[in-house]
């Protein structure tokens, strides 16, 4: 049974209600959560790319990563859960993990399913929270998984976006 259904949750996938770019995050982040994030990434079978100012390059540390100086080029962690869905990991802070979907890439039933695999592979990796927020919207989900649920539940009435 999947967490949630295509035709109860449409309205989260829908890019003009929500944005094309949702923000998920997983608030009370550390160091080592991104580490075990790099290293869920690494071993899940998922293709990944590493870029530092749109240079591809190994995937270093998460303390590499997150100790580089303010000024220094961006970096993305772009991850294909299935092939034609990309997530953008944007390691700026080791307090909070930020990473993007592309909701055109997430249409029906099989989207809404990739979408809760990556949450759920996330959240029970790290065993904590994942949360989806209307793009620009932060502070606001819409979906999230819950832990101790060990799902992706509704947070937020899909009729009322």
């Amino acid at each position: 049974m999947p967490d949630l259904v295509w035709d109860e949750v449409k309205n989260f996938f829908n890019p003009d209600l929500m944005g094309a770019l949702p923000d998920l995050s997983v608030p009370g982040a550390s160091l080592e959560d991104w580490q075990i994030l790099f290293d869920l990434v690494r071993s899940n079978g998922w293709r990944w790319e590493y870029l530092e100012g749109g240079v591809p390059g190994p995937l270093p540390s998460a303390a590499e990563v997150l100790s580089r100086p303010a000024d220094a080029e961006t970096v993305d962690l772009r991850v294909w859960p299935a092939p034609s869905v990309l997530v953008i990991f944007r390691p700026m802070s080791s307090e909070e993990i930020d990473f993007d979907v592309d909701l055109r890439e997430l249409q029906g039933q099989q989207g809404v399913d990739v979408l809760c695999e990556l949450m759920c592979a996330t959240g029970r990796a790290l065993d904590k929270a994942v949360f989806m927020d209307a793009e620009g919207d932060r502070n606001h989900p819409v979906l999230g998984f819950k832990p101790d649920l060990d799902r992706v539940v509704l947070l937020a009435d899909p009729e009322r976006i």
